[in-house]
């Protein structure tokens, strides 16, 4: 009763002895799991509900695990089919659009935005707005202001494509005219002339190299004064 009644010492070297002998002793699991039976229920319906729970959670722990098997064997068929998460998240968004579609909280929405749209369109206020509206836009088109801007804007697109087929018109004969020039013609001759001249050289020398030459042959002279 002495060491019952001392302080412990958390910095008492000693300070292990307790819980060691504390580990020693024997806990019962079972006893210390359970609970004190709830006011109302006997021992016999506690057990009974216990022995239900556990039925449940077992009957949990087989669902999960069916769960994950089915999941597995789907991961497997989309993927022996070609379809990507992109695919499955499409097709998971259209669903619930759908879903979000035919709840009643969309049908109701729906509904009332119907019903508001009736109410402000034919509500006097939005007649007469629209009537308004309908004046200005007669009397814009009908005054003298928009006609003028609308000729004037009429008359330089038909200005600017006049213009547009004046200038191609000019380059095409300014081109027609460089190509009847003395001076284009007198390149162009000459171009010719030394094409024919590289090619009727090209002949030349492809024939001597091909021509039969006699052991008693004489080379050709060149009588051309120089």
């Amino acid at each position: 009763m002495e060491s019952a009644s001392q302080d412990i010492n958390l910095n008492s070297p000693n300070k292990g002895l307790l819980s060691d002998a504390m580990t020693d002793v024997p806990v019962d699991s079972a006893a210390s799991a359970r609970t004190s039976a709830p006011e109302g229920l006997t021992l016999a319906e506690e057990e009974e509900l216990r022995s239900e729970l556990a039925k449940v959670e077992e009957e949990i722990g087989t669902l999960r695990q069916v769960l994950a098997a089915k999941e597995r064997h789907c991961g497997e068929l989309k993927r022996k089919l070609g379809l990507t998460p992109l695919d499955g998240l499409k097709q998971n968004l259209s669903k619930s659009w759908h879903d979000v579609q035919v709840s009643n909280a969309y049908v109701k929405t729906s509904e009332k935005l119907g019903e508001w749209n009736d109410k402000v369109t034919q509500s006097d206020l939005y007649l007469s707005a629209s009537s308004t509206l309908e004046d200005w836009n007669e009397k814009l088109t009908q005054s003298e202001a928009y006609k003028k801007t609308q000729e004037t804007l009429s008359q330089a697109g038909q200005k600017t494509s006049q213009a547009l087929s004046n200038v191609g018109s000019v380059i095409s004969r300014k081109l027609g005219d460089m190509r009847n020039s003395a001076t284009f013609k007198s390149f162009e001759d000459r171009v010719g002339t030394i094409k024919s001249r590289v090619v009727g050289s090209r002949e030349n020398s492809t024939d001597g190299l091909h021509s039969p030459s006699g052991a008693g042959d004489k080379p050709p002279q060149d009588n051309a004064p120089f």
